[in-house]
């Protein structure tokens, strides 16, 4: 849609063709129907790829601030709730309503409902397979996402395309979704389900301090959310359940003056209670604070700030929020989105191998990238 406004005001005459019965669904359902539709701190390092300086161009051509201040000039109020996210004060139906305006003022045609086929080389053009027939077109830009969310219309189409075109793609995988864990696991789990806490979640040398949340498939949150996108498959990943907390200092504190209460008791002060217990189950501890040695208090405290967990999978593309990897930016212009070796074919937005982070990043490049390609397309 952005890059269709963008061509449309270069004078373009713009055909935009979607599979879904109405535009924009994605951005209506984001952000938990408010759409966080930027964040104030993008950088390059905020995104993953096998290329993470590809996104720098087009992303410091079309900022942040240029969405924003088109957000003002539609009249649609925002403010910012967390870490720089950007959300509508209303619904996130007015985005979408933003660009259909825009598109249709650009002159734009949409077809909605309309299933895609091939899309060949036609000459010094393309042709493209519809349900209302073939298509010509002097340029074609691919926006169709990745395969995150089915039920939504996700499909794998644009890598589809790109491969018929023979170019590479970089694996693809669900990105910032809820991890999964082994019956061993869940067994105390699922009763903890519904428990949430501030923690700092990390995997390697990345960690992000964000909410968690247990559920009855094992972890989710936006910390762990944030986390996925780097875990693989054998990897273990540790939580801080008190970060920035003296936690030994906090439960000597309680022994002192606590002496008869059980450990829970002290950990109760730092984690929810349910998570105290089974923290006290985990530790082997059953006797009261004041027979606990300090050493045995200094491994609990230990167990806290690394508590070391091995997810066996994500919930996969059902509930993922985006999909990692994608066509091969090595593939790509960075400054025009176009496809190397192929005049007038462009990829834009997820369905390249650039992945935000959790909280408006992945927007603004679907902004970014989409208004780059239609400078040119």
């Amino acid at each position: 849609m952005f890059a269709a406004i963008e061509a449309g005001r270069r004078g373009r005459r713009v055909l935009v063709i979607d599979h879904a019965k109405a535009a924009g669904e994605k951005i209506r359902i984001s952000g938990g129907g408010r759409c966080n539709f930027t964040n104030l701190g993008i950088a390059p390092d905020r995104f993953l790829s096998q290329n993470p300086r590809f996104a720098l161009s087009a992303l410091k051509r079309f900022t942040q601030w240029d969405f924003i201040a088109r957000m003002d000039a539609a009249g649609i109020g925002w403010h910012e709730k967390t870490l720089g996210q950007l959300f509508c004060d209303g619904s996130a139906r007015a985005v979408v309503d933003m660009l259909l305006r825009d598109m249709e003022r650009a002159g734009v045609t949409l077809w909605l409902g309309c299933a895609l086929g091939a899309v060949r080389r036609l000459g010094a053009g393309f042709e493209v397979e519809t349900a209302r027939g073939p298509v010509r077109a002097e340029s074609v830009v691919v926006a169709t996402g990745g395969k995150s969310i089915p039920k939504m219309g996700a499909t794998g189409f644009g890598y589809q395309v790109a491969e018929s075109f023979g170019l590479p793609l970089v694996e693809t995988r669900p990105g910032l979704v809820p991890l999964t864990f082994a019956a061993q696991e869940l067994e105390w789990m699922v009763p903890l389900a519904g428990v949430a806490l501030q923690a700092r979640v990390s995997c390697g040398r990345v960690g992000f301090d964000e909410a968690v949340l247990f559920t009855h498939r094992g972890l989710s949150g936006p910390a762990v959310l944030q986390i996925s996108s780097y875990w693989r498959e054998g990897d273990a990943i540790g939580l801080d359940l008190a970060a920035g907390r003296d936690v030994g200092a906090v439960l000597r504190g309680a022994k002192k003056e606590q002496g008869r209460a059980m450990l829970r008791t002290a950990l109760g002060r730092i984690v929810p209670d349910k998570l105290a217990r089974h923290l006290e189950a985990v530790s082997g501890i059953t006797s009261t604070l004041a027979e606990i040695s300090g050493a045995e208090l200094d491994r609990v405290a230990g167990l806290l700030r690394d508590w070391r967990l091995m997810p066996v999978g994500s919930e996969g593309y059902r509930t993922a929020e985006v999909t990692l990897g994608g066509v091969d930016t090595g593939a790509l212009d960075g400054r025009t989105m176009m496809a190397r070796g192929v005049e007038g074919l462009y990829f834009v937005g997820e369905v390249v191998d650039v992945t935000g982070w959790l909280g408006g990043y992945n927007f603004q490049w679907a902004w970014s990238s989409g208004w780059a390609a239609g400078q040119v397309a």
